[in-house]
């Protein structure tokens, strides 16, 4: 196995972290446990096959003894790496070029550069705000950077006041406030009354204001902006309890699948969607590559909203340091573009602009051999998004979907229990698995609050489901005061279309790398047999310092697993100085057990 840049995955020792050939074996449909324990029937037995449930994996035989390691302490790391992002780390964008902000995009560092150290909160750190007292205030010294309060000060984005962050809900396009932005966006877009649009991307999120606000009218918003320096601003974002994520439209695609989002939102946030002239067939033909990612993300029927240049270049080209003329031709080239790549103008009023995209395949029918951007070719992989170009061609919504455009699924809350049309392309996906999985991670969920008493209130907030299937995890945690961002293994069956069809939200990621987060972001990490699905992979001790550096002091792990890995999964928490038990599962069996742990707050020595 090899990295994207061709270098070898530094692979465990095969002697010690490996579990043996005879654990890793793929137990067949009719093996009488599905994942967890649960006991199957004979109609359940024909129900799931292996491809769907992760079978527990550890050996029939009990006499094979647990894997056993070493006691282990990891140092600390340097009090300048309390933001230390692996895979986007400032202290390494000279290595990369500027064009297409490349350097801003996912490099992670080589295995011999890994850090083995635990990442240090800033001094002053205390237990963030509780939900939804968070999302209008947090405190200073949790994200202590006042570049982005001294910078957009007269924007309204956040202010200092004492030892506190407040929010106010401004931004660069909605000064008088995000409530009156988002109530005139909905006059635009019935469809975000009524629950028709669940799910939306904020590209250049700022402080992810717009998402916050939508959370309370039934809106999951997935709010996204690259590292930078000195903004933070997905930091914050997190640190409020809002869903955020680092990345950027640059050269690769965004982890997720096709089809996906019920809207796309940028409110001046400076994409350059006209940009970057392709050469197809040695003819230069106009840009639009980060538009033809939108495309590619957005579901049939689903909505691109802009606001800020060129919208309304009319009465506001003054103030954007341009000509009419250049904000004219602008706007002109914009809609030429989404024309030729099926969007239509669906509502335009003052600096908001909506355009649709085609809710069926007859737009692209007519669509020629000559036509800019041209069809993908069949072999493109519409759903392939980790580490994937950006490809200079149209994604095409698959014909046989009838029931996965908007307007077409259930609308929200019904969608998130009715089995998605996309389950079928999982192999034995069916409405029956779906059913079967909601019910098991109902029982589950219930087990969980028992062992975990704090699951469920305002003392977690920021969920991650680290290996999710079906997001059955997430569905189960649906009334409690939490979000959840569901990861699919970028090695596992694409079951992510799933999880966007059902309302929820996620991403595709590889956990023998860091994920694409500052350090303290979330309250609860949930994992359901990772070590068993990726030790062959990854060595666990930096699947153990990553979770680490994600969690918040005071955070949990719920950790499912094979009784093999549980005894040296502990040790490794004890030497990050983590607090854990060991209890059943709700089934009481031998050869799977749970960890529940916590992990202390500490501050630097140095």
């Amino acid at each position: 196995m090899k990295h994207k840049d061709g270098k070898p995955i530094n692979l465990p020792d095969k002697n010690s972290k490996v579990v043996p050939t005879t654990i890793m074996i793929v137990l067949l449909c009719g093996f009488c446990f599905y994942l967890g324990g649960i006991f199957c029937t004979d109609n359940d037995q024909k129900m799931i096959t292996n491809n769907i449930e992760r079978a527990i994996t550890s050996p029939k035989d009990s006499s094979v003894p647990p894997l056993q390691i070493k006691s282990i302490t990891f140092p600390e790391c340097g009090i300048d790496y309390q933001a230390y992002t692996p895979c986007t780390d400032p202290r390494r964008w000279r290595k990369y070029g500027t064009y297409r902000l490349t350097l801003l995009e996912r490099h992670c560092p080589p295995p011999s550069e890994r850090k083995e150290c635990l990442v240090p909160p800033p001094d002053g750190y205390k237990p963030p705000i509780r939900w939804p007292k968070s999302r209008d205030e947090c405190w200073y010294r949790n994200v202590p950077y006042d570049w982005i309060n001294k910078q957009k000060s007269n924007q309204h984005w956040l202010r200092k006041e004492g030892d506190k962050f407040l929010f106010p809900g401004g931004g660069t396009m909605f000064p008088n406030g995000v409530g009156e932005y988002v109530d005139h966006m909905r006059d635009l877009i019935p469809e975000l009354k009524d629950g028709t649009v669940r799910t939306a991307i904020d590209t250049g999120c700022g402080v992810a204001s717009w998402g916050g606000d939508l959370l309370d009218r039934g809106v999951l918003t997935i709010s996204l902006a690259p590292r930078d320096n000195h903004e933070a601003q997905v930091q914050f974002a997190l640190e409020r309890g809002i869903p955020a994520i680092l990345g950027v439209i640059s050269t690769q695609r965004l982890p997720f699948p096709s089809n996906s989002f019920d809207m796309a939102h940028c409110s001046r946030c400076l994409i350059p969607w006209t940009e970057f002239v392709i050469n197809i067939h040695l003819i230069c033909i106009s840009g639009g590559v980060y538009l033809l990612e939108i495309h590619r993300i957005l579901r049939p029927g689903g909505f691109w909203v802009l606001s800020g240049p060129p919208v309304n270049y009319e009465r506001r080209w003054r103030g954007w340091n341009t000509t009419v003329e250049e904000q004219r031709s602008d706007y002109n080239k914009l809609q030429d573009l989404l024309t030729s790549m099926c969007f239509k103008l669906y509502n335009k009023k003052e600096d908001i602009a909506v355009w649709q995209k085609s809710p069926d395949n007859k737009c692209y029918d007519k669509l020629t051999q000559e036509s800019y951007p041209p069809k993908c070719d069949d072999s493109l992989e519409p759903d392939s998004a980790w580490y994937t170009p950006l490809r200079p061609c149209l994604v095409v919504p698959d014909p046989k979907l009838k029931k996965s455009g908007l307007g077409k699924v259930s609308k929200w809350p019904q969608r998130l229990h009715v089995a998605p049309e996309r389950i079928t392309d999982l192999p034995g996906g069916s409405a029956s698995t779906f059913s079967h999985d909601d019910s098991k991670w109902n029982k589950r969920l219930r087990h969980y609050k028992k062992l975990l008493p704090d699951l469920g209130t305002d003392k977690i907030r920021n969920v991650m489901d680290m290996n999710t299937m079906f997001g059955g995890f997430a569905a189960s945690l649906i009334n409690d005061p939490v979000w959840v961002m569901n990861v699919v293994s970028s090695y596992a069956a694409n079951s992510l279309p799933v999880v966007f069809d059902r309302g929820l939200i996620g991403t595709f990621h590889d956990w023998c790398e860091a994920f694409s987060t500052y350090p303290r972001t979330y309250d609860l990490l949930h994992v359901d047999g990772l070590f068993t699905a990726e030790s062959h992979r990854c060595e666990m001790k930096y699947v153990m310092l990553e979770m680490d550096r994600i969690l918040r002091p005071g955070g949990y792990a719920i950790i499912r697993e094979a009784t093999y890995f549980v005894d040296a999964i502990a040790k490794m928490g004890k030497g990050m100085r983590w607090d854990c038990r060991k209890e059943n599962t709700e089934y009481d069996i031998e050869n799977e057990k749970l960890l529940i742990c916590q992990k202390r707050l500490w501050h630097s020595s140095t």
